[in-house]
């Protein structure tokens, strides 16, 4: 498995999507946002989903968190959710059906649940999967140890612990009924910290 598995789609939401993240996030973020997709697309082979829209999943991965910046986020609606509406306009705009550009609100959201059935969603499966190891250390060991250096190497983790972590708790602080909320009480501050993956970039041979 290697980077050169996953090629980026080239369609006008996945551009524009890039585009967004890289507009609008900070690289700690956007690198974050890469590092899911790559993860959510080896998930898929070492899981056995084959039946995975793959356009879907990657603009889904990109915006994952861009309901979190000053120009998207919301007073009263969770980041996830604020970023799935970015990503229906995205995609109106790339063309794509209603059905369609919902189902990125879906994944984007269910990005945030603790776990997703993969025969309900399996989009949202692999996002939810993917995210969980790249911010809580879920499953570290599931993908090869050569795939995951290279992709660190591609997208560095960088200022990522520390900026997440000060946004989680902003968004919690600001909008208490939301799952930022659930977030921190369930300890992603501390996690981020002890992330193996930082240990992983630290290697000198990553």
């Amino acid at each position: 498995m290697q980077l050169a598995d996953f090629p980026v789609p080239d369609t006008r939401a996945a551009r524009g999507a890039l585009a967004l993240a890289r507009e609008y996030q900070s690289p700690a973020f956007t690198a974050h946002a890469l590092r899911s997709w790559l993860w959510a697309e080896a998930f898929a082979v070492v899981d056995g989903i084959v039946a995975v829209d793959h356009e879907l999943l990657y603009v889904a991965a990109v915006l994952h968190d861009i309901g979190t910046v000053t120009e998207f986020d919301n007073h009263t609606l969770s980041y996830e959710h604020a970023g799935g509406h970015v990503g229906i306009a995205l995609t109106a705009g790339a063309g794509w059906p209603r059905d369609r550009r919902e189902r990125v609100l879906d994944v984007i959201v269910r990005h945030n649940w603790p776990s997703v059935d993969p025969d309900l969603d399996a989009e949202g499966y692999l996002l939810e999967t993917a995210t969980a190891l790249d911010i809580t250390g879920a499953r570290p060991d599931a993908l090869p140890a050569d795939f995951v250096r290279e992709v660190l190497a591609a997208y560095p983790r960088g200022t990522l612990a520390a900026e997440f972590g000060a946004c989680v708790l902003d968004q919690a602080a600001r909008k208490p009924d939301t799952t930022a909320r659930r977030l921190v009480d369930g300890g992603v501050v501390d996690r981020l910290a002890a992330h193996p993956l930082e240990r992983v970039a630290a290697e000198p041979n990553s």
